[in-house]
């Protein structure tokens, strides 16, 4: 069974592990910086259309941040 947890833990280590700032992502996505600081925080999980964008533009399958792997 896949768990909140284990979502917003692979987010957070994509987001961490990438080339990007928070402040870039955010330019690159079209939202806050502060949401993207919830999103590794765990405070907050994206809506789908923006878990999609933030996949592509980290270049990661969605179906690895949803633990369908």
């Amino acid at each position: 069974m896949i768990t909140y947890l284990q979502i917003q833990t692979r987010l957070a280590d994509a987001i961490k592990q990438s080339e990007f700032t928070q402040s870039e992502l955010a330019r690159e996505l079209g939202i806050r910086q502060q949401q993207i600081s919830c999103y590794i925080k765990g405070q907050k999980m994206p809506a789908l259309d923006t878990l999609a964008n933030l996949c592509k533009v980290l270049g990661i399958d969605t179906n690895y941040i949803l633990c369908q792997d």
